[in-house]
């Protein structure tokens, strides 16, 4: 593996100073060198802008650190990493989760030996953060997909964030969609692989995914409609400009519209009905 290939490390962060610091250490653990960690801090108010000049400090020339001068959410403050990032490849992790070691050598060594490939991701540890103990695999025996861009729509984000890497030169030159506040990585991923790329799987566990009362997938989070919203509008907008792949958005829309039915709370259920996979489709 050649010695000059530049990893770019993105994570996203906002009120994270409790877990940052455990997330930041677990990236200089890696075997693999050189490394790019870029940190986007979507206006923070718990003191964490301290712990990132700190390391900005203490590591020069390794750390880049993007402030929002406001709170813009997931999406924008993804953008700002995104953008900074400068290496062959993109890394990405949440503020709050955890790289194992070898992660990234692993990473790199498949998508070197896989040049049709442009997304690699792994399995996860899903971890309780009040106790440090495991939860569950992120990728159970019947949720471990690879191949086209089709099982990626078909299926969701069957791929873990923290878990994935991807080839820079297939990014979108948008980025992120901006309209999708929150939850802008599925369609992120999906462009990836059109019209021709493929997602990779490596069988093992090479990171730590926290579950924690701040997730935006949980489902009591405040962020929670938001990011429901931005799903929809992600299927309109695959839709839109992709329609050859109708049958399987039609599939994913399917399947969301069943699990939100599987709701008990009054709330998630009013959400639940108002959503209707068929009023995407002419």
């Amino acid at each position: 593996m050649s010695s000059n290939i530049l990893v770019s490390i993105a994570i996203i962060t906002y009120n994270q100073k409790d877990f940052l610091r455990e997330a930041v250490e677990s990236l200089l653990q890696q075997d693999f060198l050189p490394i790019q960690i870029i940190i986007g801090n979507d206006f923070s108010t718990d003191g964490i802008q301290e712990l990132m000049l700190e390391y900005q400090k203490k590591y020069p020339g390794i750390f880049v650190i993007k402030f929002a001068s406001r709170n813009s959410g997931n999406t924008a403050n993804a953008n700002n990493v995104h953008f900074a990032c400068t290496g062959k490849y993109i890394a990405w992790l949440g503020g709050d989760d955890l790289m194992l070691p070898f992660k990234i050598s692993e990473h790199v060594a498949f998508l070197e030996s896989n040049p049709n490939h442009n997304i690699v991701y792994h399995n996860l540890d899903v971890f309780d953060s009040s106790n440090n103990k495991h939860l569950r695999l992120y990728n159970g025996l019947n949720d471990k997909h690879s191949g086209d861009v089709k099982k990626l729509i078909k299926y969701g984000t069957f791929n873990g964030a923290c878990g994935t890497m991807v080839r820079r030169s297939a990014s979108p030159l948008h980025g992120h969609y901006p309209h999708l506040i929150i939850s802008a990585d599925w369609l992120y991923w999906i462009v990836h692989m059109i019209p021709a790329g493929k997602i990779g799987y490596i069988d093992k566990v090479l990171g730590r995914y926290r579950r924690h009362e701040k997730n935006v997938s949980n489902p009591t989070c405040i962020y929670m409609q938001q990011a429901e919203n931005d799903v929809t509008k992600s299927l309109a907008i695959l839709l839109e400009k992709y329609p050859q792949y109708k049958k399987e958005i039609f599939y994913r829309a399917s399947e969301i519209y069943r699990a939100r039915r599987r709701y008990s709370y009054k709330d998630n259920l009013k959400r639940s009905l108002e959503f209707n996979p068929l009023n995407l489709f002419p």
